[in-house]
């Protein structure tokens, strides 16, 4: 890509910043959204959480969006939460009668994790390094995951007396309930080649990351726009919605595809040998 056609936020101009980076693709564009806090190791923060709800919130209204590749800067994608902001409350007693402020703090990083899996574009997370608790959970909600030989994935809180509350069901939904078990109660450490047997890993790269991240962003970008949206919001509803339901859901879908302005694009380029015009090889 021209370095004048990219474009680059600090979504938030602190320790904990979250860069967001936007490239062109032949049509539409991809984001790069970086945790970047290396001293951290891109421990998640209250305020990064913040920036990347916000992120989250404004992709979810850009038509022109068509991927998000998530990822750490410094060699690590994600400690984990950080508990700098709680010190205070470790192993202190609520006062009788008294809301405890740790309840939404902590529920606002399920939002997140909501957040991410509900995005209507196509979610690319390269792990390198530590991919700890919560940046466990971030991984549970790629629907690509690349991970560095150098990765290293655990779940550790039960090691600490703490509960992995809300990662708990996106690492059930990832990774079944079986190897959810082993891994949220015991706290041990996978390999990425052990992460790859288990579920959470797609990929695992042992050279070129980013050669592998843009091949990833190639193959999604194959995929036209509105179907992958409607394809991600049926398999977000699948969990939780009766088979019927999302059958009809299903059926409603195919019908508004099959009328709208990309299917006859896509089918009378695979008719004529050649790619939609949304594809990344046009």
């Amino acid at each position: 890509m021209q370095p004048a056609a990219r474009a680059q936020w600090i979504i938030e101009m602190t320790p904990a910043s979250l860069l967001i980076d936007r490239v062109p693709l032949p049509s539409g564009s991809v984001e790069t959204w970086t945790l970047n806090d290396p001293a951290s190791r891109n421990a998640l923060s209250e305020a990064m959480v913040d920036a990347l709800l916000a992120a989250c919130e404004r992709a979810a209204a850009d038509a022109d969006l068509r991927g998000v590749v998530l990822r750490g800067a410094g060699g690590h994608f994600c400690a984990g939460g950080s508990l700098g902001g709680f010190a205070k409350t470790i192993g202190q007693p609520l006062a009788s009668g008294e809301d405890d402020p740790l309840v939404p703090l902590n529920r606002r990083f399920g939002a997140l994790l909501q957040a991410l899996c509900a995005l209507p574009q196509w979610l690319i997370v390269p792990v390198e390094g530590a991919a700890m608790g919560g940046g466990f959970g971030l991984v549970c909600c790629a629907d690509q995951v690349l991970a560095h030989t150098s990765a290293q994935f655990a779940t550790p809180e039960v090691t600490l007396g703490i509960v992995p509350a809300q990662i708990a069901p996106f690492v059930v939904r990832r990774l079944g309930p079986a190897a959810a078990r082993r891994c949220l109660l015991t706290g041990e450490r996978w390999d990425a080649a052990t992460a790859q047997r288990s579920g959470l890993v797609d990929e695992v790269v042992s050279c070129d990351m980013e050669a592998a991240v843009q091949a990833a962003i190639a193959r999604h970008a194959a995929a036209s726009p509105q179907a992958v949206a409607a394809t991600k919001r049926l398999l977000l509803a699948q969990p939780d919605k009766p088979l019927p339901a999302l059958l009809d859901d299903a059926a409603i879908a195919f019908a508004q595809a099959l009328r709208g302005p990309e299917a006859p694009q896509g089918l009378a380029a695979f008719a004529a040998r050649k790619v939609p015009p949304w594809s990344a090889n046009s």
